[in-house]
């Protein structure tokens, strides 16, 4: 296998196994639209660390931080519904990286790379950010599975248990947040909940437990990875689009087992 898809393969695989339980929450939870708002954030990022010359994925990381923490601040005031306030945040966002790369015209931005990812790209360095980033939220969420799981079902009744729900709330979602700013390499900003959110989904038909849905989603997400890179190897199609089809074939295959 040469270095290049080598690279490509284990970036891929490290997303792909922090997605499965992350996306996971992101369906129980329906803040599917949620990455989204973050993906936006991060092309702002992007935006942001080209015009002040800091590392990109810094840059992108801190602004999906930023925002993910001004999100779960704004819920706490409880003025707006949260897809009424992700909705003004994905599209005010959006908004200020485009005006801010017309305005500042001089600055080399290569849109297409961001939007639809690069993961044929990866270098030996990225593989290794990847992977930390991966390592640290899959043992954050080993640690606080049971908080998190009992948000899940019902916030109330988890308050009362001693969950403290704010902070693991917030850490959710800073996780989440992590995870799309290093997903970008892998399929872009436009396709990042796609890989989040699919496995998931398909997942969900296979499953009967909370750990073996988030265990599931890692597994197809992993098998996704592969199909998308062998795709783009044997018939030149572009990875990080060709990744998410095969998440979606995946899908499309759950359909057919009949639920009891």
């Amino acid at each position: 296998m040469p270095d290049f898809m080598l690279h490509a393969w284990l970036a891929g695989a490290a997303v792909a196994l922090v997605a499965g339980p992350l996306g996971s929450f992101a369906v129980w939870r329906r803040m599917a639209y949620f990455g989204d708002t973050l993906a936006h954030s991060a092309l702002l990022g992007v935006v942001f660390g080209l015009l002040l010359d800091v590392n990109i994925n810094l840059a992108v990381s801190l602004g999906c931080l930023i925002l993910a923490a001004l999100l779960v601040l704004l819920q706490q005031t409880r003025v707006l519904a949260t897809d009424t306030l992700l909705g003004i945040l994905s599209h005010t966002t959006l908004a200020l990286g485009l005006v801010c790369i017309s305005v500042f015209g001089d600055t080399r931005v290569d849109l297409m790379a961001y939007l639809f990812g690069d993961l044929l790209t990866a270098s030996a360095t990225d593989v290794i950010t990847i992977a930390a980033v991966a390592a640290l939220v899959l043992g954050l969420i080993g640690y606080f599975w049971r908080p998190l799981i009992a948000i899940t079902v019902h916030e109330e009744l988890a308050r009362v248990e001693g969950v403290k729900v704010e902070a693991v709330r917030m850490l959710l979602m800073l996780a989440m947040a992590l995870v799309i700013a290093i997903a970008m390499k892998v399929v872009g900003v436009l396709l990042i909940t796609a890989l989040l959110i699919i496995p998931a989904a398909a997942a969900r038909r296979l499953s009967q437990t909370p750990e073996t849905m988030a265990l599931t989603a890692s597994g197809l997400g992993l098998i996704a990875v592969t199909l998308g890179l062998v795709s783009s190897y044997y018939w030149d199609s572009p990875a990080g689009p060709s990744v998410v089809l095969g998440a979606s074939l995946l899908f499309a295959l759950t359909l057919l087992k009949r639920q009891r």
